[in-house]
């Protein structure tokens, strides 16, 4: 947690008041402690500062759904899909396979970089699950390797119950991810996850996964209605789960009880159009059921090997047709909230010093301008990266 101050900021978007134009803002101790005009500055030349060149600049983006910690390969799984071969959790089974045979080592390694390429596409905060390892000392190891990742600030979720393992009887394991739970928490984990669909857990195994997840002090997040619609999204209402992610078969109804009970709607664009499933007019049914929304990345090996925030950000907007300024808040403030963290995703006084500064002198352009990194500098509590 660092001092700085950023100045000739052209266009500053903080979600605490009007974007301001020619303005400066100043963190003390990796919080921000003042933003105003450029010209009402007065900090004598005490602080580092970094000159924004008259660039836009918004708060850090907080990706809120990741399973960055992986080894292997699906490639086979991506050029079958082109032959019309359709999406199945079972090719979960051969990442486990690979991330097993991984060492601790060569996992960090592996996930270090990912979480480094999200930290200079402007991640400053990450959700990472656990989930290929599905028995327990592996979970637990994949728990250990997402805690150690620098970078961005990281939050862990165990999400054991991703799929059966081979060749285990389903109740038996919904038992061990019960019984794993104590252990993960000790561990560190701040959520459990359960992945509630069509060949992978039932509403049921869901309801009591979570349940006793919560009794061992855990936030709770689902991934629903990804596939086929279980009734995910309203047990997510029921629980009061923090988030509901992927929607892809949600209904008015669903999205309507999640808005009454505050479950952020985690939408999962780039995973939409990696297993080429065609639906994206959830998101409109969500926003207009008054859902608050999150953007996220979904990194994984099998249905959304994108590291970019932003790119998930461009297809919110031209493939789900949402506006700029609700994915701008969706993939900042959206996340913070599926986190349940309000110390980030903003940039009002007293906020963690996590700011983005763009490549460009609009906000708009970060989703206007495809297929380059259009941001220039990503600063975490106040340490300016790259």
């Amino acid at each position: 947690m660092s001092d700085l101050v950023l100045r000739r900021i052209g266009r500053l978007t903080t979600w605490a008041r009007p974007v301001l134009t020619d303005a400066a803002l100043v963190i003390r101790a990796g919080r921000v402690a003042w933003v105003g005009p450029d010209r009402e500055l007065d900090v004598d030349g005490e602080l580092p500062e970094l000159d924004a060149g008259g660039a836009a600049v918004l708060p850090g983006l907080v990706d809120c759904h990741t399973h960055a910690v992986w080894a292997g390969s699906r490639r086979e799984d991506f050029a079958g899909r082109l032959s019309d071969a359709s999406y199945s959790p079972a090719g979960i089974h051969s990442t486990v396979d690979a991330t097993r045979a991984a060492s601790y080592d060569e996992l960090r390694a592996l996930a270090q970089r990912r979480i480094t390429t999200m930290l200079n596409n402007g991640t400053t905060t990450v959700e990472v699950k656990s989930g290929y390892g599905l028995a327990i000392d592996q979970e637990l190891k994949l728990l250990d390797v997402a805690a150690a990742l620098r970078g961005p600030s990281v939050t862990t979720t165990y999400l054991g119950a991703h799929v059966v393992p081979r060749d285990r009887d389903p109740d038996d394991y919904v038992d061990e991810v019960v019984q794993t739970l104590p252990a993960a928490r000790t561990s560190g984990a701040e959520w459990c996850d359960v992945f509630c669909d069509e060949g992978a857990f039932t509403l049921d195994q869901a309801r009591l996964i979570l349940g006793e997840a919560a009794r061992c002090g855990f936030g709770l997040r689902i991934h629903a209605e990804q596939l086929v619609h279980t009734g995910a999204a309203a047990l997510a209402a029921e629980l009061g789960c923090a988030s509901a992610d992927h929607l892809d078969h949600v209904t008015a109804g669903d999205a309507k009880a999640m808005a009454a009970a505050g479950v952020v709607a985690v939408l999962v664009p780039v995973a939409s159009l990696y297993t080429r499933s065609g639906r994206w007019d959830h998101a409109t049914t969500l926003r207009e059921s008054g859902c608050t929304l999150a953007v996220a990345t979904d990194c994984n090996p099998g249905t959304s090997w994108c590291e970019s925030l932003p790119y998930a950000m461009q297809l919110a907007c031209l493939e789900m047709g949402l506006p700029v300024d609700t994915v701008l808040r969706a993939a900042t403030l959206g996340g913070a909230k599926a986190l349940r963290r309000d110390d980030i995703g903003h940039l009002g006084l007293g906020a963690r010093g996590d700011l983005v500064v763009l490549d460009a002198a609009h906000e708009t352009d970060l989703l206007a301008h495809l297929g380059v990194n259009g941001i220039s500098r990503t600063i975490v509590g106040g340490s300016p990266n790259g």
